[in-house]
């Protein structure tokens, strides 16, 4: 049988949760060969390696060490830096992942060489081109060939921009992820024994984001309202993105009463946001989790991408109102139960993508 190569390119913590399952599934499959190439967008062990060994994806196969910047300079160096490997390996797919600067560069070196592009996790939208990851998620998906869309609604953002070939709705990778790891994490993760934690006694708080974090007016509300949670007897735990780490300490945020901790590996985040009493974000994929594990979330934006989550209850969009974080931490309204996670597919989205490229093969 004739070896089909891949190039899945990757280079931030949520990219690396998306890869494992289609690790997984191409490594099934003797006609696929797939490479792994990582921007090192984020080059931390606490937010590159360590997810790579508790998800045992493999190593990847060119590091290509672009590191930190401002969006023109990290962009245009992975863009490089792509370039020269697929120029070199010449694969017959190359397949991006959501919605970082690793994503939009990959497309965009693959789409000069004529290498076809796969999108996974296409058709997203916030309707806010103020964001960084929104300019990133229209760009990719328009010179997508093929585009994976993880709910109907992403088909449906895609379709009334004029896309309408290369669309498959498959579900999302990263309800794939938390299915096959979550009881590895109860099984394995001793965090809360660690963290001296009480189960649905806690708040989970993530901030990265950088809407947030490059405002001071912004970053400063948020950081107020968690420490008037922990007034409320409810313990918030940080595990805090090195960005945010760096802001904090730069604008001299007051930071007492919270339980700042580094980043996690995955099982760890996983467990901690199923026994968290309430979730409070910026990230996307962080809200989907705690709606896959049916754990009340309070979103720090205007909008989401993620609207299934906000229309069935389980997420509220509270921007940066101290009042309503803090009403809603402490007494969450009582969401839609029994809501399943059927608008995300059923767990075997790797498996249906990979499927595409079998038939592709053969056309």
């Amino acid at each position: 049988m004739t070896l089909m190569k891949i190039a899945s390119i990757v280079g931030a913590r949520p990219q690396f949760i998306k890869i494992a399952p289609l690790c997984r599934e191409f490594k099934r499959h003797k006609f696929i060969k797939h490479l792994i190439i990582h921007t090192d967008q984020h080059y931390d062990y606490n937010m590159s390696k360590v997810f790579f060994d508790s998800l045992e994806i493999p190593q990847p196969d060119y590091h290509l060490e672009v590191g930190s910047g401002t969006h023109g300079y990290q962009t245009g160096e992975m863009i490089k830096r792509v370039e020269k490997v697929l120029i070199k390996e010449r694969p017959e797919w190359t397949v991006v992942y959501g919605d970082t600067n690793s994503t939009l560069a990959g497309a965009v070196a693959a789409v000069k060489l004529k290498i076809p592009v796969a999108h996974v996790e296409a058709g997203l939208r916030s309707f806010n081109k103020g964001m960084p990851e929104e300019i990133n998620r229209l760009l990719t998906d328009h010179i997508s060939d093929v585009l994976f869309c993880p709910t109907e609604t992403a088909m449906r953002n895609l379709k009334q921009e004029g896309i309408n070939q290369g669309i498959h709705v498959v579900g999302d990778v990263m309800y794939d992820s938390l299915l096959y790891n979550l009881q590895l994490a109860e099984r394995h993760s001793l965090i809360l024994e660690k963290l001296q934690l009480d189960p649905k006694n806690y708040a989970l708080v993530t901030v990265h984001r950088a809407e947030n974090t490059d405002n001071p007016d912004r970053l400063r509300a948020i950081f107020n309202a968690l420490r008037k949670i922990t007034q409320e007897g409810i313990p918030v735990i940080i595990p805090l993105h090195p960005r945010t780490r760096k802001q904090l300490e730069l604008l001299k945020v007051p930071v007492d009463r919270l339980q700042i901790i580094e980043p996690l590996q995955y099982l760890d985040m996983l467990l901690l946001q199923k026994q968290a009493k309430i979730v409070l974000t910026d990230s996307g994929g962080i809200q989907k989790e705690a709606f896959f594990l049916q754990v009340p979330c309070i979103t720090l934006r205007r909008e989401t991408e993620w609207v299934e989550t906000v229309e069935t209850g389980w997420n509220i969009l509270a921007d940066i109102d101290e009042k309503k974080i803090v009403l809603y931490a402490r007494d969450f309204p009582d969401p839609s139960h029994n809501v399943g996670q059927e608008a995300f597919g059923n767990g075997r989205a790797a498996e249906k993508i990979s499927a595409v490229f079998y038939q592709s093969m053969n056309n």
